[in-house]
């Protein structure tokens, strides 16, 4: 695991209406503060990355669909420093992951549908406070391509 990155199963209310899924409330002891809320929408085989934050953290939660999530640690003095930690989230593992500020990450739509990702950030989008790199980057070890085990 990623040094900073928390991953916290989240509960889903079903009855014959439909369900509640939660997500994150202000007395969880994870929650920090509030900033926005956004969805994304990925369409299948889509690659969204890689993006850091200097200051924002990210609450994602997948509300639909998968993605396949994954994380870089360039932070030199972490004790992860330089690994690299997948995860699969959405419907068939609805949790709620907190990305810390200074960890690169992305993820690329897993199935046959689209993937709708809530964001639940601490801060407004601000773009001065962001960096990016192209997925295929060969400073971030890691390959999207599918692998059949």
């Amino acid at each position: 695991m990623i040094d900073g990155v928390l991953v916290v199963p989240l509960r889903q209310i079903p009855d014959e209406r439909g369900k509640i899924m939660h997500m994150l409330r202000v007395d969880d002891e994870h929650f920090e503060r509030f900033g926005e809320v956004y969805f994304s929408v990925s369409y299948p085989g889509v690659i969204k990355g890689w993006h850091l934050h200097t200051s924002q953290t990210q609450n994602y939660a997948v509300i639909s669909g998968m993605i396949k999530l994954v994380f870089y640690d360039p932070r030199e003095d972490s004790p992860t420093h330089g690994q690299v930690q997948e995860l699969f989230v959405g419907e068939d593992n609805y949790c709620l992951v907190r990305i810390p500020p200074l960890i690169y990450n992305g993820y690329k739509t897993c199935g046959t549908k689209p993937a709708i990702v809530a964001n639940c950030a601490t801060e407004p989008h601000d773009p001065t406070e962001m960096r990016r790199l192209d997925p295929f980057d060969p400073s971030i070890p890691y390959d999207w391509a599918l692998v059949h085990k």
